[in-house]
């Protein structure tokens, strides 16, 4: 499959309707008019965020604060018992995600840099028990610690998603050491796959220790900080930072290499060429990529009622371009991207679909907000 470059769609704004942070119109056959309301402010760079099942959110602070939140009335309280992490560059409390049981077991799961006794760090995940009350985690356990750690501070990833088989996939990025990416042995710079007490699946595609980590499921990937399961598919996609352009969508499957950082759709910072180009013998290329790099941070499958013209796209957050961007999918392909809210809100750290339908976002600044995202008229399509 060719990778498809990215196109930006001229979008029509709208005033801002009263009460809200902003509106907007998108481009589709019948236009929609959309909505993005501030529910919870004042969070210093978070960034990641799970919904529970009665509407309250935990959301993760990257220097290791982690808050009870309600995005009814943006009222947010601290749970005591996160995990202890190494906040210095791009570490710190990442990803949390509940439990698909989270109802009956009340178990959260987290990536995050872990602090190490010979001062070194790397990604590590953990499960913890949130309290009845929402105000203290218990019984935290680390079921994943990265080999080998570093003392850099950079890539480290790092998006969690629950397969649903008892499993569950999480990224690492190459830490800022290219080769790592391409050694199979290595955690670095790939896409792993654990069970929920940290086992190693018998089915992942090196479990028996040869060819590869017994956790590993692809690797050849730069610093992947967002994933999501397709609803319908089952299948893992997630996109990646490139250097200096070569933002890709990936779609990892079990033992395959993506390439990083022997081809590459972008350029060193410096301007010079990465590897030997765009293709090689062995390598998958990426069903879409940017260039311009967009500094992509989260990703999700359109679901649910609110928006049916746009079931199954992808919604991608964009960093540096601050903006959220929209996939339009046709049968596994990109048709069109569309480019919405462009440098209204800050850098989008994290994107999700709430149990509600709608879209949300976290930004990742010093005052930081968890926004919503719905139809301004009730329903999009």
């Amino acid at each position: 499959m060719l990778p498809t470059r990215s196109l930006l769609l001229a979008l029509p704004l709208l005033a801002a309707l009263p009460g809200l942070a902003d509106a907007q119109e998108t481009e589709r056959a019948q236009a929609c008019a959309l909505t993005a309301e501030t529910r919870v402010s004042d969070l210093a760079h978070p960034w990641g965020v799970t919904f529970l099942p009665d509407g309250m959110t935990v959301i993760t602070e990257r220097d290791g604060v982690l808050w009870l939140a309600d995005p009814s009335t943006g009222s947010k309280s601290e749970i005591a018992g996160a995990p202890r992490v190494r906040a210095a560059g791009q570490g710190g409390l990442l990803d949390v995600v509940a439990h698909p049981d989270f109802a009956q077991n009340r178990r959260l799961y987290f990536s995050y840099s872990e602090p190490r006794s010979d001062g070194l760090t790397g990604t590590a995940i953990a499960h913890g028990t949130l309290s009845s009350d929402g105000s203290r985690l218990s019984e935290v356990t680390q079921i994943f610690s990265m080999a080998p750690a570093t003392n850099t501070t950079r890539h480290f990833g790092s998006r969690i998603v629950f397969k649903g088989d008892g499993t569950l996939w999480f990224t690492i990025g190459d830490r800022g050491d290219r080769p790592r990416a391409q050694n199979p042995d290595d955690h670095a710079g790939s896409v792993l796959r654990i069970a929920e007490d940290g086992s190693i699946p018998t089915d992942n595609p090196f479990a028996d220790g040869r060819g590869g980590a017994r956790e590993l499921w692809s690797f050849g990937h730069r610093n992947a900080q967002g994933a999501a399961r397709h609803p319908e598919t089952g299948a893992l996609w997630i996109v990646e930072h490139g250097a200096r352009g070569g933002d890709e969508i990936n779609r990892p499957e079990a033992g395959k290499n993506y390439g990083w950082p022997t081809i590459s759709y972008g350029r060193h910072y410096h301007g010079g060429q990465i590897g030997v180009g765009t293709s090689a013998d062995g390598m998958e290329q990426p069903v879409y990529y940017w260039d311009p790099s967009i500094a992509p941070s989260g990703l999700a499958f359109v679901q649910g009622d609110l928006f049916p013209a746009w079931r199954g796209d992808l919604l991608v957050g964009a960093l540096k371009d601050r903006m959220l961007v929209r996939l339009d999918m046709e049968n596994g392909d990109v048709a069109a991207e569309e480019r919405l809210f462009k440098g209204r809100f800050g850098r989008v750290r994290d994107v999700r679909m709430g149990p509600d339908g709608a879209i949300w976002l976290l930004t990742d600044e010093s005052d930081g907000a968890l926004i919503r995202i719905a139809p301004a008229d009730g329903v999009c399509g």
